[in-house]
């Protein structure tokens, strides 16, 4: 028998009982709609994460002294870069790069009548681009410039807690170098709201140069930060900005925390991916043995005509491939739409959640991404497992004897 043939007989026989067809496509289609709207959040997550650590944060290369410890957020001269302006400027000039500029970081505290927190203080180049984030993210007052001397930035969330609206002093305290204690009394000159509860709970901003005299570090900075036009220029601009004395970081080596849990998390996800497949192989393996049955004598009729048993499988094979084919069309829709609504909307976990992430810069609402490569391995292996578990009811359909079949 002709292979057309056969393809006429597996989709005939397909709608011999509709409703049992329509609901094993219909099991196909949710089951890969689900691993795609899965995995379209994880991989939505983990980018939003990574470009929110990169641009309020690490940029995607950072220059510091080679002896400096970001845990400690040390001001010892000799873990500070020394002339952080000139190397600012270099690698400002080098292809690829958006901004490049110089940061202070100490550990501080802040008081107010109210309450206190501990925090990290930015000494920061006001008119630098990669501030523009923060800049754009101003939900009270006005952004710093480079001259004011008293003035700082806070986190609207770190405001409402330390009651310091716009205009309010608020006490800072930091410890220099040498163990000193010193203190002084800062305005608010607005606040923030990035989204991300770790940075807005947490950050104060300050000009540079007012850092420096306040920390007592005049002309030194914790890191030079990098932003690049294009990611894939990473390794180049790094391999550029070495230097002796110098360390160089990508934005990979900074966020290595972000990156190994959600690699961990994967493997969760993996398992997840493996069992839905599973239950929706099962369900098309169930559909097609409960055919087999209904149509023993069939087969040993069209055994009896001259029908090979290698055909007979064929026929069922074809049959769940043309389940499956179209249980994948119809849930790659659902899926897609599903994921483009989410990438839009996203879905709000709540500023709790979001601080549950210590070091992770997740914000309050996630959002999906399309990862097409993804969805079509996803759909790829789906059909490859419905395919391995289509083998047992076709290949018991192919070895009935046709003598016994007609008897039953």
């Amino acid at each position: 028998m002709a292979l057309g043939r056969i393809w006429v007989l597996a989709y005939r026989d397909l709608w011999r009982n509709p409703r049992r067809s329509q609901l094993t496509m219909l099991a196909v289609a949710l089951g890969l709609a689900l691993l795609m709207v899965m995995n379209g959040f994880i991989a939505g997550i983990l980018e939003e994460s990574l470009q929110n650590s990169i641009r309020l944060n690490t940029g995607h290369v950072q220059v510091r002294a080679a002896g400096y410890n970001e845990e400690e957020l040390s001001l010892r001269g000799s873990e500070l870069l020394a002339e952080p302006e000139a190397l600012a400027a270099r690698a400002a000039a080098l292809p690829g790069v958006r901004a490049a500029a110089p940061v202070l970081w100490a550990g501080a505290i802040a008081a107010t009548p109210v309450d206190s927190a501990r925090l990290r203080l930015y000494g920061i180049d006001t008119a630098s681009p990669i501030y523009e984030p923060i800049r754009s993210a101003m939900v009270a007052g006005e952004f710093l410039s480079a001259d004011d001397r008293g003035g700082i930035l806070i986190g609207d969330r770190l405001a409402a807690s330390l009651g310091a609206g716009g205009g309010e002093r608020v006490a800072l305290t930091v410890v220099d170098a040498d163990g000193r204690a010193l203190e002084g009394i800062f305005t608010v000159r607005g606040t923030f709201a990035t989204g991300i509860p770790s940075y807005d709970d947490a950050a104060v901003l300050m000009p540079l140069a007012r850092a420096q005299a306040f920390t007592n570090s005049p002309r030194r900075a914790s890191a030079v930060i990098v932003v690049l036009h294009r990611r894939a220029d990473t390794a180049a601009v790094a391999a550029a900005l070495g230097g002796p004395g110098l360390a160089v970081y990508t934005w990979e080596d900074l966020n290595r925390l972000l990156l190994d849990t959600m690699q961990t998390g994967m493997a969760f996800y993996m398992i997840l991916d493996a069992i839905v497949i599973l239950v929706v192989a099962v369900i098309l393996a169930n559909t097609l043995l409960m055919s087999v049955f209904e149509r023993i004598r069939e087969m040993g009729i069209l055994s009896a005509l001259g029908m090979k048993g290698r055909q007979v499988m064929q026929m069922f094979l074809l049959e769940a491939t043309l389940l499956g084919l179209a249980g994948l069309l119809l849930g790659a829709l659902i899926g897609a739409a599903a994921v483009g609504y989410l990438a839009v909307v996203g879905i709000p976990i709540g500023a709790a959640a979001a601080v549950g992430g210590s070091g992770v810069a997740i914000s309050t609402s996630v959002h999906a991404r399309f990862v097409p490569g993804t969805f079509a391995a996803l759909a790829a292996a789906m059909l490859g497992i419905i395919l391995v578990a289509a083998l047992y009811p076709a290949w018991y359909a192919a070895r009935l004897e046709p003598v016994e079949a007609l008897r039953m």
